[in-house]
């Protein structure tokens, strides 16, 4: 009986030991600034993809596609790295395999530099997950170090690779410096910048919580949450790794959001990309 009881037991005291040090974390780091990068647009057929109970199917659709770049006083950490930069030489996007168009704007590489940012001294980058529209520009930063939740990368390589991952965007993780990590990560070691697991989307996904001195805590969802009527109405992707592992994301980061009073932003969404401030302001 006892063996029996065991593992549930010793699961609900990491979870419990997890979520204390989540909410324990030490204060914002003083200078601790976010900011959004336009990483490019997805242009939709069908949302229907993005929502299991049919209440999307055959709706157009349009999304942000950020990046973040955040400014630690131990250095800088990108994360996500959007759709590539040789978009931006088709000024009217490509429409990839899915039917969907892409677009990119403005390269990253030219919104860093603006910041004064070389992509070789970039600290860390870490991914939400890796598909392609997260993952676009990941190899200009093989001098960074490379922060990846094992789950996540085991499955990007996996043989055929999952659906919406091309091995080839993140082939120069070979070559950096890689970090992997299993559990939750405190990037800068003093809780102000943690990767959290949340998977389910894919099979390590991962959101990030920043705590940040005026603003707060501060929730990135990465594919978490597609849209805002996802978030509101708990919409499952028909494409996620694991229904049962989304639901339980959901779970987690609403207990987040509330007893940590965080800000919940939600990369795809338009409405959340337009409402934060562009470069050179930023969140702090």
């Amino acid at each position: 009986m006892l063996a029996r009881l065991f593992p549930r037991a010793l699961a609900v005291v990491l979870f419990t030991m997890a979520a204390a040090a989540v909410s324990a974390a030490p204060a914002a780091a003083p200078s601790l600034r976010l900011y959004t990068l336009d990483c490019g647009h997805l242009s939709l057929p069908d949302m229907g993809m993005f929502d299991d109970g049919g209440s999307s199917d055959g709706r157009p659709g349009e999304m942000a596609v950020p990046c973040f770049l955040i400014r630690h006083p131990q250095g800088d950490l990108l994360w996500d790295t959007g759709l590539g930069d040789r978009l931006a030489a088709h000024p009217g996007g490509v429409v990839n395999a899915f039917g969907i168009r892409e677009s990119v704007e403005t390269p990253l590489l030219a919104q860093l530099a603006a910041l004064g940012v070389k992509p070789d001294k970039v600290r860390y980058v870490a991914f939400s997950h890796l598909h392609a529209d997260h993952t676009g520009n990941a190899n200009l930063f093989v001098k960074s170090t490379w922060l990846l939740a094992k789950a996540e990368l085991d499955a990007g390589l996996a043989t055929p690779a999952p659906i919406g991952v091309d091995p080839a965007l993140f082939s120069a993780y070979r070559q950096a410096r890689v970090e992997t990590f299993d559990l939750d990560h405190d990037v800068f070691g003093d809780g102000s910048v943690r990767i959290l697991r949340a998977p389910g989307h894919t099979a390590g996904h991962s959101v990030l919580l920043l705590k940040l001195a005026k603003g707060g805590a501060v929730i990135l969802s990465g594919d978490l949450y597609h849209s805002r009527a996802n978030y509101e109405q708990s919409r499952v992707p028909p494409i996620n790794f694991s229904r049962a592992e989304t639901l339980a994301s959901f779970d987690r980061v609403a207990h987040l959001l509330q007893n940590l009073r965080a800000r919940l932003i939600i990369q795809h969404d338009p409405g959340d990309f337009a409402a934060l401030p562009k470069p050179p302001a930023y969140l702090d």
